[in-house]
């Protein structure tokens, strides 16, 4: 059986399938310059850039995220990388960044938003990932259950369960079986990062 994948996680295990990810996150977009930008510290290895973004309830000031951003989007162009985006009440405000410097994909992380701004995403070729805090709010749970497969992650993030009990409970909310969720987001996988698995 093929090993579940789990998009975006503080806890990575041998028997998952997760990019390896590089990145400066916006709690913590005061340490780059535009001189220190092209040596983030694991980027030489990195499958994917992030977790970037903007948080517009805690960290720096906004100008500083978004110039911290900016560098990275620009950074994620030249070399070809996905991203993977931390979003806090900055929803449109990052989509107005994406839209002026698109990388080769993007994928938010973590995703806790609306079922219109799951649209709007899905919209723009975008992909969602959903993880525990998902459960917890039901415009989410819609979202979850209105995003189109083939636009679909799951995580665990920093939480302390196992990936199968996030693919167990997002199968049944959407209707669906864990293995067609398994082939959809191994399939979405393959497809950003060019990789067959198995």
């Amino acid at each position: 059986m093929q090993p579940y994948v789990n998009i975006h996680t503080h806890h990575p295990q041998p028997d998952e399938i997760t990019p390896v990810t590089a990145g400066i996150h916006p709690w913590e977009a005061d340490l780059l310059s535009e001189n220190s930008v092209a040596t983030i510290p694991g980027l030489e290895r990195a499958e994917l850039l992030g977790e970037i973004g903007l948080d517009f309830v805690r960290g720096p000031e906004r100008d500083v995220q978004i110039a911290a951003l900016r560098m990275q989007l620009q950074l994620a162009c030249e070399r070809g990388l996905p991203v993977v985006l931390h979003c806090v009440r900055a929803f449109e405000p990052l989509m107005r960044e994406l839209a002026a410097c698109p990388p080769r994909a993007v994928i938010f992380h973590g995703f806790i938003g609306s079922p219109e701004q799951a649209q709007q995403a899905v919209a723009r070729g975008y992909y969602l990932s959903f993880g525990l805090r998902t459960f917890v709010s039901p415009r989410t749970i819609e979202a979850l259950r209105t995003t189109p497969l083939e636009r679909l992650f799951l995580e665990t993030d920093d939480a302390p369960v196992p990936i199968d009990e996030i693919y167990d409970r997002a199968a049944k909310l959407r209707g669906e079986t864990i293995d067609t969720l398994r082939r959809a987001t191994l399939e979405s996988y393959e497809r950003i990062f060019g990789k067959k698995n198995g």
